[in-house]
């Protein structure tokens, strides 16, 4: 459950950001989460809950955009979404890291991200 130590992250980093600022509570934080980090939004908000208990990021609403892979070929210079096989073994979809058209080696575009794309704070007067 590598989303509990993203979190941990995430929250200190909002809380260092904040902190001397004149802030009454965080109300939202916006993330941007790329599919290939594998992190579960579900799981994100649960830790989200529990990391922010008794403090000022208690009770704020996390919304978390997920952001679709995006690549390009070496070879053809084909530029879109990766394909995915679904794994009978492990009952999901994996991506494959190959170029769904020639099947060419690929770089990564999109869909690694793990960032706060912002917060909506409020502030004493």
């Amino acid at each position: 459950m590598h989303e509990y130590s993203v979190m941990t992250g995430v929250v200190n980093s909002i809380l260092d950001k904040i902190k001397g600022m004149n802030v009454k509570r965080v109300e939202r934080v916006d993330m941007i989460v790329g599919e290939l980090t594998f992190l579960s939004p579900e799981q994100m908000k649960f830790a989200f809950d529990v990391l922010t208990e008794g403090t000022l990021l208690e009770g704020a609403e996390l919304n978390i955009e997920v952001k679709k892979a995006r690549i390009k070929c070496r070879k053809c210079g084909y530029e879109g979404s990766m394909h995915v096989e679904e794994s009978k073994e492990y009952h999901f979809e994996l991506p494959v890291f190959k170029c769904p058209k020639c099947g060419g080696e690929i770089d990564i575009i999109e869909g690694k991200e793990c960032m706060v794309k912002n917060a909506k704070i409020i502030v004493d007067d």
